[in-house]
């Protein structure tokens, strides 16, 4: 009974110490190049079908670019405004739209804008692996942020079966 009672104690405290080692390291869902390339890829054609030249920058988690993909004739622009919307959105893990409209309605939080590396303009969408956000895609060059949106949430909609 003792050797029991003593192999329980030490068993218990076993799980006790693995189950604390194990809440200092996470696991964590984040953007792979292949993803990244497709995301972006299916995000210019999109545009490029709508008559619009973009670049497409897709950022993974921590906002770290993983792919670009610039349609002929886009300007130069578009690769800085596409790389900074996808750097916002992942950061804030929310549409630079919708950041930038708050902005705008809420004198609290009109600095957004000062923050290094924020651009708030339409353009920039958290890609989302059910709740949680492993990157976003920036897109640059529409006639408008709105249609930039529109771009990035259908080249993220033409691989959503890969987000799972």
């Amino acid at each position: 009974m003792q050797n029991r009672l003593a192999t329980v104690a030490a068993l218990t405290l076993s799980l006790i110490a693995t189950a604390a080692s194990a809440e200092g390291v996470r696991t964590e869902k984040n953007m792979s190049l292949d993803l990244a390339t497709q995301i972006a890829a299916q995000t210019v054609a999109t545009c490029t079908a709508n008559g619009y030249n973009v670049t497409a920058t897709v950022v993974d988690r921590a906002g770290t670019v993983r792919a670009v993909h610039r349609a002929d004739n886009a300007g130069p622009h578009t690769l800085e405004a596409s790389r900074l919307k996808a750097y916002t959105s992942a950061s804030a893990k929310n549409t630079t739209l919708a950041i930038m409209e708050g902005a705008q309605k809420n004198p609290a939080a009109a600095n957004l804008g000062q923050i290094p590396g924020y651009l708030l303009l339409g353009g920039g969408v958290p890609v989302k692996v059910g709740n949680e956000v492993i990157g976003a895609v920036g897109v640059g060059g529409a006639p408008g942020g709105h249609l930039d949106e529109q771009c990035a949430v259908a080249g993220i909609a033409k691989v959503q079966d890969l987000l799972k």
